[in-house]
């Protein structure tokens, strides 16, 4: 069983940035695949990045890409977003999440979830 705490979010101006974390309890963290996702009022939840067990790859949703950067400690068994340039449109609930071995973008594909954590970009 894997527990997931996410922190770092808050109000930020659009072009800002914010580095949101992610703490893992439980499990070989090692062999788990992160992803990060977020989800908009009224809107699904939707990918964001992830990484791969090991990280040796990443892959991220396209209106981030260039902005974002998904990285991992496993000694720290922890997982990080930094977001860069922030836009108003990036505003959601980010959540953490983790998967074993490999990689994947489906909300389906993850098991364990953190409680998310508030990203307000403001114009």
């Amino acid at each position: 069983q894997v527990q997931l705490v996410e922190s770092g979010g808050g109000l930020v101006q659009a072009g800002g940035s914010l580095r949101l974390s992610c703490a893992a309890s439980g499990g070989t963290f090692s062999k788990y695949t992160m992803g990060w996702f977020r989800q908009a009022p009224g809107k699904e939840r939707e990918f964001v990045a992830a990484i791969s067990y090991i990280g040796g790859s990443t892959y991220y949703e396209d209106s981030v890409k260039g902005r974002f950067t998904i990285s991992r400690d496993d000694a720290k068994r922890t997982a990080y977003l930094q977001m860069n340039s922030l836009k108003p449109e990036d505003t959601a609930v980010y959540y953490c999440a983790a998967k074993y071995l490999r990689l994947a973008s489906l909300t389906s594909d993850y098991n364990y979830w953190g409680q998310g954590t508030q990203v307000t970009v403001s114009s």
